[in-house]
This record gives C-alpha cells, sequence and structure tokens, in this order.
C-alpha cells in the first residue's frame, strides 16, 4: 500500500470501488441532540437515538467523464496516460456507438510496444453510453485544447479518495485492481498478459497482491498428517 506516494498501489476493495462511482453513505449523529434522552426508557432513548439519524452523502468521483475516465482505467487494466490519450474514435464509432472493444494504439502504450484491442465489459459500457465527446480526444483538455494530462487526472482521483478516506491507493490501484481480480478468478496468464500489455509475464506477476487470507489459505492445505 501507498504511503506518501511509496510502495506500490493498494488493492481497491469493490466497497471502495462502490464508492467511488456510486458514492458513499454515512450515518452521523449529533451527541448534543442525544442529552435530552438520557432520562427516558432504554426502549425509548434508542427509539429516538435512531430517529435522530441523520444520513449523509459522499460523493467520489463527481462528473461522468471522470467517472468514465477511472472506469476504463478500472475495466480495460489500462494505464492513465493510455486512457488519457484515447481518441474518442478508439471508443466510439462514427453514429456515436460504443464500439465492442478499445483500441489502445501503439503509440500511446508504455514503451510503445504495440497496439491492443480489449473488449468492452457489459459494466464499462453502461459508463461509456452516458459520456460522450465530441473532440478529436475523448477526454479534452483545458479549453478543449489537446487531452487531458495525467497528473490532472491524478489530483482529481487524489480528491475523490480524500473525501472518501480511502488511503493509499493511486490510478495505478484499478490496473493493479483490475489485474488481481483476474487472477484470483483463475483465468489464465497469458490472456491477463494480453489485456494488460505487459512486456513479460515475470512484470506481470508483480501486480498481482497476495492478501494475508490467500497466505492463510496457501498454508491450510499442508494437511500432510491427517
Amino acid at each position: 500500500m501507498k504511503v506518501n506516494r511509496h510502495d506500490q498501489a493498494k488493492i481497491l476493495s469493490p466497497q471502495e470501488i462502490a464508492w467511488l462511482f456510486d458514492g458513499k453513505i454515512e450515518v452521523m449523529k449529533d451527541a448534543k441532540l442525544f442529552q435530552p434522552l438520557i432520562g427516558l426508557g432504554q426502549r425509548q432513548g434508542m427509539e429516538a437515538i435512531v430517529s435522530l439519524s441523520i444520513l449523509s452523502y459522499i460523493e467520489g468521483l463527481l462528473t461522468v467523464r471522470d467517472r468514465t475516465l477511472f472506469g476504463i482505467c478500472l475495466y480495460t487494466t489500462a494505464r492513465i496516460n493510455e486512457v488519457c490519450s484515447l481518441h474518442t474514435a478508439d471508443v466510439y464509432g462514427a453514429d456515436r456507438r460504443v464500439r465492442d472493444r478499445i483500441t489502445f494504439r501503439r503509440a500511446t502504450t508504455k514503451g510503445k510496444q504495440e497496439t491492443r484491442s480489449v473488449p468492452v465489459s457489459p459494466e464499462l459500457r453502461q459508463l461509456l453510453e452516458e459520456y460522450w465527446s465530441d473532440r478529436p480526444y475523448l477526454f479534452p483538455g483545458r479549453w478543449g485544447r489537446g487531452h487531458i494530462c495525467p497528473e490532472s487526472a491524478d489530483a482529481i482521483l487524489r480528491a475523490a479518495f480524500q473525501r472518501l478516506g480511502i488511503e493509499g491507493a493511486s490510478t495505478h490501484s484499478f490496473r493493479r485492481t483490475a489485474i488481481t481480480w483476474m487472477h484470483n478468478e483463475r483465468v489464465p496468464i497469458k490472456h491477463i498478459q494480453s489485456i494488460s500489455g505487459h512486456k513479460s509475464l515475470s512484470a506481470l506477476q508483480r501486480y498481482i497482491d497476495v492478501t494475508e487470507k490467500d497466505k492463510e489459505m496457501a498454508i491450510a492445505t499442508l494437511s500432510f498428517r491427517s
């Protein structure tokens, strides 16, 4: 987990992903409101406390653009610079319909290795259908010039993490989360490599997170005398 931008970006939990894309609801209680209830019976007091509960909604990613940008990161394992530099035509057809596959051009990939295409999942398609860019770049930069820079995207995401109280995460968390999730679902590693664009299997394996639960399950298989 990253601390002050050191170490690897954390793997996001399903709950944290839901908070980012759908918001977070918390129950807030004002202790001052409870003082008059102290003299009530236990049942009456608890009922009154529940009635004073206030639901607080904390928004994660604030705009359709932001949810779409980081949704692509999550559902394609793409690097942030690859997503920021996508052309609109890489994602949408001339009829504005979402393509079945997103194309990441060789010129924008790390090391300019090769162009790759990634299928669009149903959840990603839903995000993409809510978004549209009439500019050459899918995510235009300020005043519509060029494309959004990765540094700006990073600042947007860090602000969302701060609002939600998520620590140790970064733009790279989406890539690590998706790769680890597919690995845990027993997707063949060569298939994951084809999607993520890693040059070698050894480079890809560094992205796969091993949790304490994983280690406990591994140790539990060591039964030699039963």
